[in-house]
């Protein structure tokens, strides 16, 4: 796994190329740890993660502590598993903002059967 960090004004987009799972959970971390403070928004753009496990999700929805104020997060480009392992996390869980972390429609039918 590795990625690729955008930062255009107060936003941050970080790229993943490759699987999210808790091999790659401490690098992700970083990453957004790193980010300078003018950062007040992150994308996720995993477009070439075509798998996540249970790690994608602390990653997404954990605030990190001592952040103020938070950063607002969201995720774009999910993979078919990706999305679905959020839309269940959030059938699971009904007080995960998904909404406010996904800003892309998912494609009609993907959810179905």
């Amino acid at each position: 796994m590795h990625l690729t960090k955008r930062i255009k004004g107060s936003t941050a987009r970080i790229i993943v190329h490759g699987d999210i799972d808790y091999d790659t959970l401490p690098t992700l971390r970083a990453a957004a740890a790193g980010l300078p403070p003018q950062v007040t928004e992150l994308v996720w753009d995993l477009e070439h993660a075509r798998f996540m496990d249970v790690a994608g999700l602390h990653l997404l929805f954990e605030q990190p502590s001592g952040e103020s104020p938070p950063r607002k997060t969201t995720v774009t480009n999910l993979a078919p598993q990706p999305l679905r392992l959020l839309v269940l996390a959030a059938e699971l869980n009904p007080a995960l903002e998904l909404a406010h972390l996904l800003p892309d429609v998912p494609p009609a039918g993907l959810l179905d059967g």
